[in-house]
């Protein structure tokens, strides 16, 4: 992916404190965020929260999502509610033992501030937290500020439409895998479309991104998760993200996460690359771990913009145990049983993406309503 600095035109949400700053005066504040809420500075930063507090604003609490607040965290791994290190405030868990803010969580607050860099993808977490911060809101009547940022995959729409049977934490709307849109656009999207439990709609007000073109590259400064080191696995995470729903491992337990994918019951006459997974910080226990994996080395793939499907297909054409390459996490991330008879039937990927191109003609149509850019 090309660079751009961020300050080089882009103007964050978390920047324009001068638009913000007067919706906190005299407000007992809760912030959602993680390690990527931040507010740039030539050559720096400094997280939204400390610099909030810097100017006098009343943070009361900090709600963080999968991988934590300062986002070390593995995939999957239950984050407990802490204090913050640095500022003493108290860090409540939105992926521990509760999705939602509870009613005590949000006791005594004024406004909820979300901010929160994400990727684009339909089974990306951040947006599921975002859907139930949004629905607590509406219930508790709190006003939601959205601080939003440029999204990294935001100039395609691709894949199959979710299914409301395969409705999970790592699917919750009728969307395409990859969805076209920026967090605050999304937001909208949750309101307009009546998602939210009840039809109860969030009083939201959204600070949206100056100077941003969705078809110019934008360059992640800080990392969004520990398995999306750098502009190449976030590209390539549309596409290879399918296997966490396989046999195969996807470059967890390596430096190349989402940049690979290998397991050792692909043909190693067929497959001319190998690595070896080890636990490491963004992977406790990697699939195969310790286990020669052989695959494909993608860190010289040209950028993407659309789903490569060539990759899984090749890799479930050629393992040894057919019968047992899927697992039932597939269709969750799939958000359909279509996609996975498709590739046991044969189909190659141009037939597949064929058959998607009516919902995603649908859906884009249903989308523009609530572009900012």
């Amino acid at each position: 992916m090309g660079k751009e600095h961020p300050l080089d035109s882009i103007v964050v949400g978390a920047n324009q404190t001068e638009a913000y700053l007067p919706l906190l005066k005299n407000k007992k504040v809760g912030i959602i965020g993680n390690q990527t809420s931040v507010i740039f500075h030539e050559n720096q930063y400094t997280h939204l929260v400390d610099s909030l507090l810097n100017l006098g604003v009343d943070i009361q609490r900090v709600f963080s999502p999968e991988h934590g607040f300062r986002g070390t965290a593995s995939a999957g791994e239950s984050v407990n509610d802490q204090l913050d290190e640095k500022t003493g405030i108290p860090i409540i868990s939105l992926y521990g033992n509760h999705y939602k803010p509870t009613a005590k969580d949000l006791e005594g607050l004024d406004i909820l501030i979300f901010d929160i860099q994400d990727v684009g993808l339909r089974f990306y977490t951040y947006l599921s937290t975002l859907h139930y911060v949004m629905e607590a809101a509406a219930e508790h009547k709190i006003p939601l500020l959205l601080l939003d940022r440029p999204n990294p995959n935001g100039s395609y729409i691709d894949g199959p439409i979710l299914e409301k049977e395969h409705r999970s934490f790592v699917g919750m709307h009728p969307v395409p895998v990859v969805h076209g849109m920026t967090m605050g656009e999304y937001a909208q999207m949750i309101n307009g479309e009546k998602w939210l439990k009840n039809g109860v709609q969030c009083a939201l007000t959204i600070i949206p991104v100056k100077n941003y073109n969705k078809n110019k590259p934008y360059s992640l400064p800080i990392n969004p998760s520990p398995n999306l080191p750098n502009d190449r696995a976030i590209n390539l995470y549309p596409s290879l993200c399918f296997f966490e729903g396989t046999v195969v491992n996807a470059g967890r337990g390596t430096s190349f996460q989402f940049q690979a994918f290998g397991a050792p019951s692909l043909r190693k006459d067929y497959f001319d690359f190998q690595y070896t997974p080890k636990p490491n910080a963004g992977a406790t226990h990697p699939k195969h771990e310790n286990e020669v994996c052989y695959g494909r080395d993608l860190r010289q793939t040209e950028t993407l913009d659309h789903i490569n499907l060539d990759w899984l297909i090749e890799a479930y054409q050629h393992t040894d145990d057919p019968q047992h390459f899927f697992n039932n996490f597939f269709e969750k991330l799939a958000g359909t049983t279509t996609l996975r008879k498709q590739i046991e039937k044969g189909m190659n990927s141009d037939q597949i993406r064929e058959t998607w191109k009516a919902g995603l003609k649908k859906y884009d149509e249903k989308r523009q309503a609530y572009l900012l850019y």
